[in-house]
């Protein structure tokens, strides 16, 4: 794995800090350089700045239940300048190169699902509750206890899935691969471009980026994947000066007319914390947060588990440093994303791009933060990289967190069937969330007939009980009488 630290290679002492900063990050002590961090941090946020265009879409793009829309300039400065704060904070408090910012699918969940029911101001309340309530497990001792209680290789075949996953988005993103709509009437859901072949020339920026990516890593050239990035964001804005593109997505690869922006602190504090329940039935307004709650929780468990296995910092026993903290952390951000408007902010798996550029550290997530409190003034700069240029780099990542896979004994059906369903329910389903639950419910089902349900820790029993619930959450919904 390029430049990647697996635990049973780390050193188990690093030289000696070179000042105050190194010893505070412990950037030596990991064995990463400064270099290396801010290349990390880099990645990170070139990977992830999509966010800054698709959150405010999405949650724009909805009505509450009084016909009301979010301002497109507000929702902007309040996506960034919650991530900014919450990924510094993280990387100062947490230590790791995670990343956080608003939740792509958490957010859809708020614009589609809850807005409908209620006022912006409450569905916002609702994130914020989501979190006081994560926070509460976390300082319970609940939600480390739950990640601690995951056998290794069920982690492991966590972090292959996420890798799986995060590859499929980024073919996804660049147009390589295509959803067939329903309307095609055909069995297969997926094909190659958007008619079956590939063609335009962003498709084409993003193969050269993914074959220039490989190649940078084959030769493990120091700062592989941020050089892809650039390289294909420079031949993406003359390309799009020279040919007659019809649309690159969501980011337009075009030099702005002008620079600086000026940022709306509008939307700030437009929460209102118990209004839901004022505005639909008590049994929704707990099922809704519920299932935020489940989302939030799971999704968080593999990206942290999945980033640090990396980042090569699970320590023998498969632990993540630093994780009561960390945890709590992700629960301020929802608690943030909420009352901020910006919908509930969670961990970004894409902050693995960082670890493939060899961040190790939190000081990678100040530059990550940085950048995202930059582009609270100079947004029309900072969004000029087309997916098409970043996504190579989550294919690459995709690959190393791969190679994890051979950590798990396939020979043991009770561990090889639920890291099977795992790896493979999080990219069919486009969830984190979805393979983690399949994967906890085939692991206790096999113990239980295998006659070792005495092996299963008794948090997994209750969480899989948790993905029971969420998984049939529409029958129980229409039983209960809330629909």
């Amino acid at each position: 794995m390029s430049e990647t630290q697996k635990v049973e290679d780390r050193p188990s002492a690093g030289p000696p800090p070179a000042n105050s900063v190194d010893k505070f990050f412990k950037i030596s002590a990991r064995g990463s350089t400064f270099a290396r961090e801010v290349r990390g941090g880099f990645a990170t946020f070139f990977t992830m700045a999509y966010i800054l265009v698709l959150n405010p879409i999405i949650l724009g793009s909805a009505k509450d239940k009084f016909g009301e829309q979010l301002d497109n300039v507000q929702l902007v400065t309040a996506t960034a300048l919650v991530a900014a704060v919450m990924t510094v904070i993280m990387g100062v408090g947490g230590n790791l190169p995670l990343a956080l910012a608003a939740g792509l699918g958490l957010n859809a969940v708020v614009a589609f699902q809850i807005a409908p029911l209620m006022s912006w101001d409450d569905a916002m309340g609702l994130i914020v509750l989501e979190g006081l309530l994560i926070c509460v497990l976390v300082v319970t001792g609940l939600r480390e206890a739950v990640m601690h209680a995951i056998p290794q290789q069920l982690k492991q075949a966590i972090s292959v899935g996420i890798g799986l996953f995060i590859a499929l988005i980024g073919f996804v993103d660049a147009g390589f691969v295509t959803r067939i709509p329903d309307a095609a009437n055909t069995t297969v859901p997926l094909q190659l471009g958007g008619t079956g072949t590939l063609a335009g020339w962003p498709v084409l920026v993003f193969c050269l980026g993914v074959l220039l990516t490989i190649a940078l890593l084959a030769r493990k050239i120091k700062g592989a994947i941020l050089i892809s990035i650039v390289a294909m964001t420079i031949l993406a804005i003359i390309i799009n000066e020279i040919a007659d593109i019809e649309s690159w997505g969501l980011t337009n690869p075009k030099v702005p007319d002008d620079v600086v922006s000026s940022p709306d602190f509008g939307l700030l504090g437009d929460f209102s914390l118990f209004g839901a329940f004022g505005e639909t039935t008590a049994i929704t307004v707990v099922l809704l947060v519920f299932t935020l709650v489940l989302s939030d929780f799971f999704d968080t468990m593999g990206t942290v588990v999945g980033v640090s296995a990396e980042a090569g910092l699970l320590d023998e026993d498969g632990k993540v440093p630093n994780l009561g903290r960390v945890l709590l952390i992700d629960g301020a951000a929802a608690v943030a994303g909420g009352a901020a408007s910006a919908s509930s902010s969670t961990s970004y798996i894409e902050s693995a791009a960082g670890v493939g550029e060899g961040a190790r550290t939190g000081f990678a997530n100040l530059v990550t933060g940085g950048l995202f409190a930059l582009a609270l003034f100079f947004t029309p700069l900072l969004t000029i990289v087309p997916l098409q240029a970043a996504a190579p780099a989550l294919v690459a990542v995709g690959f190393l967190m791969m190679t994890q896979v051979k950590h798990i004994d396939w020979d043991r059906y009770e561990i090889a069937i639920p890291a099977f369903l795992t790896i493979a329910v999080m990219p069919f389903s486009y969830s984190i969330t979805n393979g983690i639950g399949a994967g906890f419910l085939a692991y206790v089902l096999i113990k239980a007939v295998l006659g070792k349900a005495k092996d299963v820790h008794w948090l997994l029993w209750g969480a899989s009980a948790l993905f029971l619930v969420y998984f049939a959450i529409d029958p129980i919904e229409q039983i209960v009488g809330s629909k």
